[in-house]
């Protein structure tokens, strides 16, 4: 069986913009020749491989093709650089990627930067936490992903990167508000915290840390620069990287609360497929995590 890169493309885009409609605007087709499209492709696997929801998902068969779409599109991509064919008018080659919210809030685009000088490329940027970055790369949405995990996802390779250093702070009136007896377990059950979301552990796994049970009242701030804004401004403590907390903690906006610091260990996961410009996504990522993150203890 030859699945036609044209119908596997076609279910990338759909997959990529959540409808029919999104997808043929990129395509620059008609949504009538995106729908025969997919239903020629699905005739040809004998399955279906779109649930036509809002947005439109992959099934598991739909999965492998847009695995294969986004495959093929990086091995063109380097069969035209190797040739020297390219233009400067063609369209850049789309890259999607999977970070955490910190390493994309800290260091994470700085080597984008780098490389979108010296390949015409876009980055599409998924930010998961980095417990759940691997899933992206399980379901061929992206090419490669920082992730906590260390076994390799199948078909991926996997590159160490250093730890992320936490520590937990918060403001010097917060405090002499709340801590002032320092940070017993008492103190602790009532002091606000500022969690990222309802799958942020890193605030529970320091009070166990402090031998602190109980839950205290809890603020949820998904967006990395706005939590440790919530920090700063006196809403709760957290812990915070170390790229965050230091500049605060020089100025003395931002006070240690004591215990141990955590760090979590970062690595570099991409396709397990032999292509120049993937390679040197994955050196340009590498170089900088382990320039700017903590060693591994």
């Amino acid at each position: 069986m030859r699945i036609p890169f044209e119908l596997a493309e076609t279910v990338a885009a759909v997959v990529d913009e959540g409808t029919l409609d999104a997808a043929a605007r990129r395509l620059h087709v008609t949504p009538s020749a995106v729908s025969q499209r997919i239903k020629a492709l699905e005739e040809l696997l004998g399955r279906v491989v779109l649930v036509r929801s809002k947005p439109a998902r992959p099934t598991e068969a739909g999965v492998a093709v847009v695995r294969l779409a986004r495959q093929a599109a990086l091995l063109q991509h380097d069969a035209v650089a190797a040739l020297g064919a390219g233009d400067g008018g063609a369209p850049r080659t789309a890259v999607p990627l999977a970070v955490n919210a910190d390493s994309l809030a800290t260091w994470f685009l700085a080597p984008l930067a780098r490389l979108s000088q010296r390949h015409p490329i876009v980055f599409d940027v998924h930010r998961d936490d980095q417990d759940f970055t691997a899933g992206l790369l399980e379901s061929g949405t992206v090419m490669g992903a920082v992730t906590s995990r260390a076994t390799p996802v199948a078909g991926c390779r996997v590159s160490a990167l250093g730890a992320m250093r936490y520590e937990a702070v918060a403001t010097p009136g917060f405090v002499e508000r709340w801590l002032r007896g320092g940070t017993t377990p008492g103190n602790l059950a009532d002091a606000p915290v500022v969690d990222f979301d309802r799958r942020d552990d890193l605030q529970n796994e320091w009070l166990r840390a402090m031998d602190a049970a109980g839950r205290p009242p809890r603020h949820f701030v998904p967006a990395s620069n706005d939590f440790a804004t919530a920090v700063l401004i006196g809403l709760g403590w957290a812990l915070l990287p170390t790229f965050q907390s230091a500049d605060p903690l020089a100025r003395g906006e931002l006070v240690r609360l004591g215990g141990p610091p955590i760090d979590v260990p970062l690595h570099w996961q991409q396709w397990n497929l032999r292509s120049p410009l993937l390679d040197a996504i994955a050196d340009e990522v590498v170089a900088e995590g382990r320039r700017v993150l903590a060693p591994v203890s």
